[in-house]
Formats: C-alpha cells, structure tokens, sequence
C-alpha cells in the first residue's frame, strides 16, 4: 500500500496501511478553512462511477478507502444522494454527520442501522413541499429532517446553506453522479477530489456530468503502486 506524492513534487512515500502513513495521507488532504464544499468520488479510466456489480467496491482500494477515511475525519457531513443509498448500501462515516439527499423519502437497500446516538448524526434533506411523513416512508422515523423550500429538486446552494446552519459547514459531497453534476453546476463545490482506478468499464454516463467546464487547477497528486491515482483540484471559480 504504497503511495507516492507527486504534486507537489516531494516524492514522499508513505505505507497507507500503517497508523504513520494514515497520518501522512490525513496531512495531505486536512483543510484549514471553517467552511468549504468538497466532492470525493471514483472513476475508472472510462469515467464509469461504478464497477462490474454496479458499486464502487469493485473500483475501489484499500488505499482510496484510507484517502475517504481522511476526508470523512476533516469533515463534519457526508452529502450523498438517495440513489447511491440504495445502490451503494450506504452506512453512517464514524467520524462525520450523514446527510441524504431524497425527494421521494425512497431509501429501499440502505443499511443505516441507528441506535439512538447514531439517528442523531443522520439528516434527510428534503424538500419543503414533502416533508411531511418522509422520514416514516423511508424507514427512518428516528432522524432529523431538513427541509429546504423547493418544490421537487434542491438547490444544492440551499443544501449547503441549510447544513452551515445546523453547524455543519464543512461538507463533503460523496454523489452519485446526478447529485454531484448538480453540485458542480451550482458551482458550490471548491474542491474535487476524485480517484482514478486504472481499469476500463464500460459506462452509461459520466461519473461526473456536468454542463459547462469547471475551472481548477491542480492542488495535489498521490499515486501507488497499484496504479491508482488520488487527484485534489482547486475551483478557479
């Protein structure tokens, strides 16, 4: 598990399976600032956002795990979509807040097992229009709910405004693809972090669709000796 820093150019290497090399990879990808919105996602080589069983598992490594553990650890919310909880089989980070974006309340597959300590650290965001009655149908009457004024789709400008009020300002988008492109189009998102696996699936879409080019420029680049790489772009926006 080997990872070698490339930009900046050290060319450091540290064991991502060790308590120092976790610490080396923490250091790398801790942010200082109060408040920012990140995306943190995976992509093969042909921008597939998912592997041969339809997850990311089977794009993943231990080494992109390690770099999500850091992330989530920098974190005070994971924002993620109602899709990838049911596809993905989601359960809450340890260390950050758990917010599921869902208009529908329709959270089939999860597997969000919460006692009482863990509910607390669980939001549905929804919209305000149908609110009522969503936690229930989503099998998770004992979370909060946050409603954000719109009728169907949310503004991800309102979601992350909604998250700093509930003193949750440092955000982490984790998609899916449809929730992140609407992240990236409302141009809330300051950094991408995203990880390429070097395989090559075939792809129904883009892992990130977006309808205009987002300016960045590059902040850092690991990679191991798996071949994976773990890219942070800065907004130029």
């Amino acid at each position: 598990m080997l990872v070698t820093e490339v930009v900046p150019r050290t060319l450091e290497t540290a064991d991502a399976a060790t308590d120092a090399g976790r610490e080396w990879l923490g250091a790398r990808y801790r942010r200082d600032d109060s408040a920012y919105v990140r995306l943190n996602m995976i992509t093969s080589l042909t921008g597939a956002a998912s592997g041969a069983d339809g997850t990311s598992d089977t794009l993943t490594s231990r080494v992109d795990r390690a770099v999500l553990g850091a992330i989530r650890r920098d974190a005070d919310v994971v924002v993620v979509g109602a899709q990838s909880v049911r596809t993905e089989g989601y359960v809450v980070p340890k260390s950050a807040h758990l917010a599921v974006v869902t208009a529908s309340g329709r959270l089939d597959g999860h597997r969000l097992e919460l006692d009482a300590e863990v509910a607390a650290r669980v939001l549905l965001v929804v919209p305000e229009a149908g609110a009522d009655g969503i936690a229930e149908r989503a099998g998770l009457a004992d979370v909060r709910v946050l409603a954000i004024p719109a009728d169907e789709r949310l503004d991800p400008r309102a979601i992350v405004a909604a998250l700093a009020a509930e003193g949750l300002p440092r955000i982490v988008c984790e998609g899916g693809p449809s929730l992140a492109g609407q992240f990236a189009d409302a141009g809330v998102i300051d950094e991408y972090c995203v990880t390429v696996a070097p395989t090559i699936d075939p792809v129904d879409g883009a892992f990130l669709p977006v309808r205009a080019r987002v300016d960045a420029r590059v902040a850092g680049l690991l990679v191991d000796e798996a071949g994976f790489s773990y890219l942070r772009l800065r907004s130029q926006g």
